[in-house]
């Protein structure tokens, strides 16, 4: 392999207790919450509300509102110190940003984060915190249409890109453009030469045997 080593993402891993303990225990450089702002609360969770409706959806899945939902700093207390979080914000509510930059603060944590997100609203409301990287989300064709005109964050701007969207000619004019790409899903062993090839800055995986592997040769030089 390539002496160049991408960072490794650990995919929805932190929306659950468990979940970040394995991805922890995997060797993941940084560990995905997806993060709502619901009722005055920060929840951690991938799943929709349905409105009235009493569950929380997503493609395949259903589940009941009525039951407990992770809560961030539940999350948070429960990282080792060393824990470094790719915060994936849902929804548009524009009091996610700073309520989420409070209750890290509060947490204690000195561990950095990130934030991505597809909303650029919100993805703007960190644009004066230099500390905080920001990753914009691309899923498809369009967005990485738009995305071109808005890449104008040149120090400190990261994309975030689906797979099926890169060629060698597309990594190497975002890196251009941008300070870091991401890129995902990347759960096999030949994806992961690809983006070691293309020269990308980090990966997002479902597969923490992929993360592991990846933390393990790291460690030996290999």
């Amino acid at each position: 392999m390539s002496p160049h080593r991408p960072f490794a993402v650990a995919h929805r891993a932190g929306n659950s207790l468990p979940g970040l303990r394995a991805a922890e225990e995997a060797g993941a450089d940084w560990v995905e919450a997806d993060v709502w702002r619901f009722r005055g609360s920060l929840e951690v969770r991938h799943l929709k509300t349905m409105g009235p409706v009493p569950l929380l959806w997503d493609r395949w899945r259903l589940a009941r509102a009525s039951a407990p939902r992770l809560q961030i700093e539940e999350l948070l207390a429960a990282a080792v110190p060393g824990t470094r979080f790719m915060f994936d914000l849902k929804g548009h509510d524009a009091r996610l940003p700073a309520e989420l930059v409070r209750a890290v603060a509060a947490s204690g944590r000195g561990a950095p984060f990130m934030v991505s997100s597809q909303s650029w609203d919100l993805l703007e409301c960190f644009r004066d915190l230099a500390d905080i990287p920001v990753a914009h989300s691309v899923g498809g064709p369009l967005q990485l249409k738009r995305v071109w005109k808005r890449l104008t964050w040149h120090d400190r701007h990261i994309i975030s890109i689906h797979f099926k969207l890169l060629d060698a000619p597309t990594v190497r004019e975002l890196k251009e453009r941008a300070s870091s790409v991401i890129t995902w899903p990347i759960n096999t062993p030949e994806r992961l030469e690809k983006v070691v090839q293309w020269g990308l800055d980090g990966f997002t995986s479902d597969s923490l045997e992929l993360i592991r592997a990846h933390a393990a040769g790291a460690a030996t030089g290999s």
